[in-house]
């Protein structure tokens, strides 16, 4: 919720580092939590803070590369001063701790290759989909990719990040 403690410890680990990768945890969760609200977002009576602000702040601070979790369902992906904020990449893998069905089932594997600067420099999305058991196996009807592709349009319109079909994605 600090953004500036964010951005200050973005800011040390930048001046010891050539790239700075941030992970958060943060905002609503479940099946009608897919979409990135601009503003504070609350969970079971609990600040989860902006993810937006967050994620922009700790990348004018310096990280090359944003990762989010929390809502246990995915989220589209930005790019943001030509690098890359994924703001939740759902669940990978629990066997049998996990809900699953519909939009909890889809999950992915993100590769991300970076420019010494942190920029992006390309990317694969591989989709997968969660069994009974939540855990992982390929998915080759490639739901989640055409999901967060969707997302990231509704969401960033030109700021999205593209996923084409062949999972590449393109900035």
């Amino acid at each position: 919720l600090d953004i500036p403690a964010a951005q200050r410890l973005v800011r040390d680990a930048k001046a010891r580092a050539d790239l700075v990768v941030v992970m958060i945890h943060q905002g609503a969760e479940g099946a009608g939590a897919t979409h990135v609200p601009f503003g504070t977002e609350t969970a079971f009576g609990e600040n989860r803070g902006n993810a937006r602000a967050f994620a922009h702040g700790v990348i004018d601070a310096g990280a090359g590369l944003v990762l989010g979790s929390g809502p246990h369902v995915l989220r589209g992906i930005e790019r943001y001063r030509h690098r890359l904020i994924a703001y939740s990449l759902g669940n990978f893998a629990g066997y049998k701790n996990f809900g699953t069905g519909g939009t909890l089932s889809l999950s992915a594997i993100l590769s991300v290759q970076l420019r010494g600067d942190g920029a992006f420099g390309g990317g694969t999305w591989t989709s997968l989909r969660l069994n009974g058991d939540a855990l992982p196996h390929p998915d080759s009807s490639n739901a989640s990719a055409r999901l967060v592709a969707q997302l990231s349009r509704e969401d960033f319109g030109a700021a999205a990040a593209r996923i084409a079909p062949d999972g590449a994605i393109k900035v």
